[in-house]
């Protein structure tokens, strides 16, 4: 069972900065990918960034790209998403998430395992 808690969600205003932040616990998968899907009211859940757990490898989505930044601390199973110039369409709970394989595309389709969410709020 993998276990995956996420902090650092809040109210910010447009241009702000945020850094969220995702611990696991439980079972870990060293050759897999981890990261983060958000959800906006009235939206389908996106894929937001991922990483490779050894660090290596990271993937993007177009509207975040440039703005984003997603790092994985190995030592203490955790994984970071700096979020910066945030703009209010970036409103949206952010899921934290893990799929076992080594595959971004495998990860952008759908993980095996989901935190419960953070939620991020950008004022205009």
């Amino acid at each position: 069972q993998v276990q995956l808690r996420e902090s650092g969600g809040g109210l910010v205003q447009a241009g702000d900065s945020l850094r969220l932040s995702c611990t696991t616990s439980g079972r870990t998968f060293s050759n897999g990918v981890m990261g983060w899907h958000r959800q906006a009211p009235g939206r389908e859940r996106e894929f937001v960034a991922a990483v490779s757990w050894s660090g290596r490898s990271t993937d993007y989505a177009d509207s975040v790209k440039g703005r984003f930044t997603i790092s994985a601390d190995n030592a203490d199973n955790t994984v970071y998403l700096q979020m910066s110039r945030l703009k209010p369409e970036d409103t949206a709970i952010y899921y934290c998430a893990v799929h076992r394989m080594a595959s971004h595309a495998l990860f952008r389709l759908g993980p095996d395992y989901w935190g419960s969410g953070t939620q991020v709020t950008v004022s205009s």
